[in-house]
């Protein structure tokens, strides 16, 4: 059972968090449920809102999700980074992923996460860009993230809820 908290009780290192534990971004479209795990992300404050902010490459089948719903949830785990490691590797266009994985979807306030989760963050989507390699100070940042002129949208999200599993 998830239990909402207050985002400022919060006490992890988001370095280790996004970049080293991964989570997954997931949306419903219609009533199917889609997630992709990342592993770039940041956190902040911006336009007075605790902020997200999310990176999703256009051939991800996330994207689609995402891109149709005004918020999606961020959930981290604790103990499924192999789970976590195939939901980044396979598409849900392809296979039952999620199924795979023997995850079980739930909702809080609507909105799809997991189970299996730890901590869950409720995103309501503010804005959506796309990185242009004309923007790119440095060539050998575009040369190495890049080869196949696959830019990340960016994803800006407002934090409107935080729960914990029990």
């Amino acid at each position: 059972m998830f239990k909402p908290i207050d985002l400022y009780s919060l006490s992890f290192n988001p370095f280790d968090k996004i970049g080293k534990e991964w989570f997954l971004i997931t949306a419903k479209k219609e009533k199917k449920v889609n997630t992709m795990t990342a592993s770039w992300g940041a956190l902040g404050h911006l336009w007075n809102k605790d902020i997200i902010i999310a990176f999703i490459r256009p051939q991800r089948y996330t994207k689609q999700f995402i891109d149709e719903s005004e918020c999606f949830t961020l959930s981290f785990f604790e103990d499924h980074h192999k789970e976590l490691s195939y939901l980044g590797t396979k598409s849900g266009k392809d296979e039952d992923k999620i199924a795979n994985v023997n995850f079980h979807v739930t909702e809080i306030e609507n909105l799809p996460t997991f189970e299996e989760a730890k901590d869950v963050f409720l995103i309501k989507k503010l804005y959506v860009s796309k990185f242009e390699k004309e923007n790119f100070l440095y060539s050998n940042l575009y040369d190495k993230n890049y080869p196949n002129d696959d830019l990340h949208y960016i994803y800006i999200g407002e934090i409107t809820g935080v729960y914990t599993h029990e």
